[in-house]
């Protein structure tokens, strides 16, 4: 043992043995332990040859080998062997020579314990040495970046450029410290903190960020709007033209890209039949044969090439061996087990529309929104109810409904048939079972839920609704009535299935019944006769006292019946008893009672309810104000006989305001007839004679009806209340006019002049000898007025015209500009005086006349607005643009620039534009006109009247409105439409418009009414927008 240590140990020195050892055999170059049972000495790492060792050891090693002389020199090592294990003749293990197991360590199952080296666990690595993993990511790849990345880990950054400061160093400080349980209250207490503040600012976050997206888009509209107007031409694209529009792109492999052309045919049966009757082979090269004649297992024939591959599969079929007829009948077959699942065996539809097949088929598919697995969830869930608290009637419903939703109705049915064994008092249960059931078996529930809640009315109705002939129904009703006799909803539903005679019956029985139903007591007392509805009336107020419908339905049933003297005593007896018996009385709800029975015609019934509750809750001082906001709100209702007995009332109560009056006034002109105006008129002159505006209303009311001498007698009475009173003048030099006394008007106008002379009285005795054609004498009178009333700007505007009409220019500019030395902040002056500058060709005159009154008069829309379109009738549209900029600039608010603004820009912009006018000027009647011309432009019918409509609305004075809408409805519109919308001009009697007032105030138009005036108007627009 001394000898073969001693030898060992030089050789793991590297020095050559002297002699041979004991035992014979190549040195191994494996670590050999030996046990020593004495010392216990392991002896390790016994090597021979290395492939680090030195050129001088692996020439001793080769020596020590050689001398050994039991192995060549390229023999494989064998392990050591040792006297001590038992020398070299026993069996191989089959372990040997095989790696070790995981954390396998030698000699630890019995007891031994050593050392370990360097050489056990291998070498140490470099940092650049590759890791085990061949595909780690490239930060992962050297040993020395999986060292780095753990250093980083441990170590935090704390450089000045990762301080944040509201977070601090990109998180804690402290964060590799331990997470202790107080960490985890804390984080819970502030994120609590943080949702809370997060739930508080959510509102005005989400507002912030809506408008914030809105104003971006607004800013920035979508590409396919700027391109609105290329859009739409592709409406006169005919389809070959679109056809030959060429591809964009590259037009190399186009029939790869378009395989369109390709055009498929399907193989019909017949000839699969015949070919394989004959026994004929599918030609189709194999690639196996091509290299040889050597035949193919699948092939049939050894001819050469791969010709010859038979079909279908790798067998030659034989001549009849497939039948087509039977494919065909299988296939059929299945198409009718298909069809048959697709029936629904809830309501028992057995045919199947055609058409609709893969839409039946769509619809078999489980339109539930959940998750399969959150489904799975929700049945578990159920079940665990279900289980724990069976008699829980929610549970069972919501587990079929899920069922049911998911497609399983056998399941879903038999789930809620469970259900209805576990909770047999429970309505709902029954309700959803009868409801899940098909047909004839839903009855079989309800006869059985009737035997369980036999005083269950819903199951009585579900029950009668499951029947279907009229008779059936009529038997489970009263069926139910004779359980349930106390039941108001089985007693109406009964009674409507009957005839009127039937009913009477079953009422008179449904009232014993049910007495305090208001309901039942009506409904009879409308199938009896007078006499007897008025008894069954007295009878229902006897059970119930305290309803107000009662008693308005025996003051409807005594004014059907001509007794119209009854009702009034109704009504108040009806608010005296109601009050006895403690019930509030509601205006609001007497007067919607009021707005019923005018609808349905009771008028007196209507008025006498008025009358009685018009002035209950209501302080002096606010009736007036109250009662005309009820009244317009029964016209806004369509109730006009409630605001007519509420005008009617207040007018009672406040007979000598005339406001009061106008509005009844106003009423009757727009809602009654022309008999009612005038005998409202007269009694409210008679109130109030000192109402100029109440005499003019009842002359020109007499006036348009025909009667002149009527009107110049009521326009005489006027006089006598009123003398001196200039309306009351001009309104009696009008109607002689207009009816042709031309004479007689000037007599009243040289009167007026004497007795009451003003600018206005002198400005007509103009006008009237201007229109009749005496120039001279007009001029004379202009003369004269000036001398008195020389800072009224229309007797200058007149005298410049007529000098104008006279073609003496030099003295319609002296006129023009004496005027504006007494007018200056007259913008018609300046307009008139610019324009004819313009119209003798004088375009640098013109323009500086504008934009001396633009200094005069800041801020003055109507300037800004003829100065753009001086310039963009001289066709410096450029120049017109920059003024309207500064137009907008120093008027932002104005209309009537933004309307000109919308039209000065190119197409594609024009709606852009138009929303921002919208935004300035929301309810400005010239900017709605505006848009719907920008509608009317783009061929948007729908829209375009919609917004004429919206603009006659809110101003309906605005006489372009009118022509424009006209001349709209004229192109696009039906006969109906156009009448309706010259009817209404006509009502409205516009006066202002810049085209409107160019044809009404012309001395040619005179006396043409409303409506010549708007057809002259239309005609004169032209529709180049």
């Amino acid at each position: 043992c001394n000898q073969q240590q001693k030898h060992i140990e030089q050789v793991n020195l590297g020095q050559p043995s002297s002699r041979r050892p004991c035992c014979e055999g190549a040195i191994v170059a494996l670590p050999v332990t030996v046990v020593v049972p004495e010392v216990k000495r392991v002896v390790g790492s016994a090597t021979m040859a290395s492939a680090t060792a030195k050129q001088p050891a692996k020439t001793a090693g080769k020596a020590a080998s050689g001398g050994s002389g039991g192995a060549a020199g390229g023999a494989p090592a064998m392990p050591l062997a040792s006297p001590l294990m038992g020398g070299l003749n026993k069996k191989k293990k089959p372990f040997l020579g095989m790696a070790a197991p995981l954390g396998y360590v030698p000699g630890l199952g019995r007891g031994a314990t050593g050392f370990t080296t360097r050489s056990d666990i291998g070498p140490a690595r470099d940092a650049n040495d590759p890791v085990d993993d061949r595909h780690a990511p490239p930060g992962k790849r050297t040993v020395g970046d999986q060292m780095k990345k753990n250093q980083e880990e441990d170590e935090e950054d704390l450089n000045d450029t990762n301080y944040d400061e509201f977070n601090g160093y990109a998180g804690s400080l402290f964060s590799s410290g331990p997470y202790e349980k107080d960490d985890e209250e804390a984080d819970a207490i502030y994120a609590a903190l943080d949702k809370r503040m997060d739930e508080r600012r959510k509102e005005r976050r989400e507002l912030r960020e809506k408008e914030e997206i809105e104003k971006y888009r607004m800013e920035r509209p979508k590409i396919q709007q700027q391109f609105s107007d290329l859009k739409r031409k592709l409406a006169e694209v005919t389809e070959d033209e679109w056809l030959s529009i060429p591809e964009v792109g590259d037009a190399r492999n186009k029939r790869q890209r378009n395989p369109r052309h390709e055009k498929l045919t399907p193989v019909p049966d017949s000839f699969f039949a015949k070919h394989l009757q004959t026994g004929e082979n599918h030609t189709s090269v194999d690639p196996l044969q091509g290299v040889s004649n050597i035949p193919s297992p699948l092939t049939s024939t050894p001819f050469p090439g791969g010709l010859n591959t038979p079909y279908p599969g790798g067998m030659t079929p034989e001549a009849g061996e497939l039948d087509m007829r039977k494919i065909g009948q299988a296939r059929n077959t299945l198409m009718d087990m298909r069809l048959s699942q697709v029936s629904d065996s809830v309501s028992g539809q057995t045919v199947v529309d055609p058409k609709g097949y893969l839409t039946d088929l769509n619809s078999m598919i489980p339109t539930h929104g959940g998750d399969i697995s959150d489904i799975k969830k929700a049945r578990l869930l159920l079940k665990s109810v279900r289980e724990t608290n069976p008699h829980h009637p929610p549970a069972w419903i919501a587990s079929a409904r899920l069922e049911e939703v998911t497609g399983k109705l056998q399941v879903a049915r038999n789930l809620i048939m469970k259900g209805t064994e576990m909770c047999p008092k429970s309505e709902d249960v029954w309700l959803e079972a009868a409801r899940l059931q098909p047909g004839d078996t839903a009855k079989a529930v309800v006869a059985q839920a009737v035997r369980h809640l036999p005083q269950s009315v819903r199951i009585y109705i579900r029950a009668a609704e499951l029947e279907t002939d009229i008779r059936a129904k009529k038997r489970v009703l009263r069926k139910a009535l004779e359980n349930v006799s106390k039941s108001v909803r089985l007693w109406k539903i009964a009674v409507e299935l009957e005839e009127p005679e039937d009913a009477r019956i079953m009422l008179s029985r449904a009232v014993e019944c049910c007495p305090t139903s208001v309901e039942l007591w009506l409904a009879l007392a409308r199938l009896e006769t007078y006499e007897n509805a008025r008894r069954v009336l007295n009878k229902a107020r006897e059970n119930i006292p305290t309803d107000r419908h009662i008693w308005i339905t025996a003051a409807k049933l005594e004014e059907a019946n001509g007794n119209t003297q009854m009702v009034e005593k109704i009504i108040d007896r009806a608010i005296t008893s109601l009050r006895a018996n403690g019930v509030e009385i509601n205006r609001e709800q007497w007067i919607q009672d009021a707005e019923e029975c005018d609808k349905a015609g009771s008028v007196a019934t209507c008025q006498a309810v008025i009358r009685a509750v018009i002035g209950i809750g209501i302080e002096e001082e606010d009736c007036k104000h109250t009662w005309m906001e009820d009244a317009d709100s029964c016209v806004a209702h369509g109730a006009l006989e409630c605001a007519r007995a509420i005008y009617a009332h207040a007018l009672q109560v406040f007979p000598s305001k005339k406001s009061v009056w106008l509005r009844a006034a106003y009423f009757e002109k727009n809602h009654g007839t022309r008999e009612s105006l005038e005998a409202l008129l007269q009694r409210a002159v008679a109130h109030c004679p000192k109402a100029e505006v109440l005499w003019l209303m009842g002359a020109k009311s007499k006036w348009l009806a025909g009667d002149v001498p009527a009107a110049r007698s009521i326009l005489a009475l006027a006089f006598q209340a009123n003398p001196n009173s200039e309306e009351i003048w001009l309104a009696a030099v009008k109607l002689e006019s207009e009816n042709n006394e031309y004479e007689r008007a000037r007599r009243l106008l040289a009167k007026a002049r004497s007795s009451a002379p003003t600018a206005r009285v002198f400005m007509k005795s103009v006008r009237l000898e201007w229109v009749l054609g005496n120039i001279d004498a007009a001029h004379e009178l202009c003369t004269e007025a000036l001398k008195h009333y020389e800072d009224f700007p229309k007797l200058w505007m007149m005298r410049g015209q007529i000098e104008e009409q006279s073609e003496n220019i030099d003295k319609a500019r002296e006129a023009y500009n004496q005027g504006l030395k007494k007018c200056p902040h007259s913008m018609s002056l300046w307009l008139l005086l610019s324009r004819l500058e313009e119209r003798v060709g004088q375009l640098t005159r013109a323009r500086a006349i504008l934009e001396k009154a633009r200094l005069k008069n800041p801020q003055t829309p109507e300037i800004w607005l003829e100065s753009v379109r001086l310039e963009y009738r001289a066709g410096l549209k450029n120049i017109s643009n920059t003024l309207m900029a500064k137009a907008l600039q120093e008027c932002p608010n104005s209309g009537i620039l933004w309307a000109e603004a919308v039209f000065l820009e190119a197409r594609p912009q024009r709606k852009t534009k138009s929303v921002d006018a919208l935004k300035k000027c929301e309810h400005d009647p010239h900017v709605l006109l505006a848009v719907a011309k920008l509608f009317w432009s783009e061929r948007k019918i729908t829209k375009a009247r919609e917004w004429f409509l919206r603009t006659v609305k809110i101003e309906p004075d605005l006489g372009d409105a009118w022509a424009f809408f006209y001349k709209f409805e004229l192109q696009h519109g039906t006969e109906e439409q156009q009448q309706e919308v010259k009817k209404r001009c006509e009502n409205a009697e516009p006066r202002h418009g810049e085209l409107w007032c160019a044809e009404s105030k012309h001395v040619l138009n005179w006396q043409k009414n409303i409506g010549e005036i708007l057809v002259l108007v239309a005609s004169k627009i032209k529709n180049t927008f």
